[in-house]
């Protein structure tokens, strides 16, 4: 039976072979086959939080349950808090019966979820902007005052601050002659 669970993961769409396997039996019970262990749903939940694939199979007849675990975990999730999903889409979800409602309502709640991801990467990458606007006076000056990376920007700088130094030492030298030419000027006479 679990052979045919495995094979059966690759014709899932967006399934991997390394996706954890739980079986749900009639108790009620889920047990999890790559851990060989019971789990419960805030178990499962644990998983998904982390990032790895779950899908929960019929112990009996191999059909895939996870659509149900997934909403009963949402469910328990709701219980105890006042957020969660509002009662006026719940309500049109069990409305929603038909199966061209539904599917309507499934790429509108897809569509909304994605437009809240690219908000959210977007609002991450301004940050990410703001972050590196802010540090790069403080590593310009940095760079400037001889520490600091080695990057070509940076090498680029340096090499100004080498050519200024350069002048800088060329001036003091001159400068010292020309004092040295007027002391022995004077000590002549």
């Amino acid at each position: 039976m679990l052979l045919f669970v495995l094979s059966r993961e690759a014709d899932v769409p967006g399934m991997t072979s390394s996706a954890i396997v739980i079986k749900k039996y009639g108790n009620r019970r889920l047990y999890d086959t790559t851990g060989s262990r019971y789990v419960n749903l805030v178990d499962i939940a644990a998983h998904i939080r982390a990032g790895r694939e779950v899908r929960v199979v019929d112990a009996t007849s191999g059909k895939d349950l996870t659509r149900v675990i997934l909403t009963q975990i949402i469910t328990e999730d709701a219980k105890g808090k006042p957020t969660g999903l509002p009662l006026e889409l719940l309500r049109q979800l069990i409305i929603a019966s038909d199966e061209v409602r539904q599917e309507f309502l499934m790429w509108y709640l897809k569509s909304a979820f994605d437009t809240y991801q690219k908000l959210q990467d977007s609002v991450q990458n301004r940050l990410s902007q703001v972050q590196s606007a802010i540090l790069s006076p403080v590593d310009m000056m940095k760079s400037f005052l001889g520490g600091g990376d080695r990057s070509p920007g940076h090498i680029g700088m340096q090499s100004e601050v080498d050519a200024l130094r350069h002048k800088v030492a060329l001036l003091e030298a001159r400068l010292d002659r020309s004092r040295k030419k007027k002391r022995t000027g004077r000590q002549r006479r």
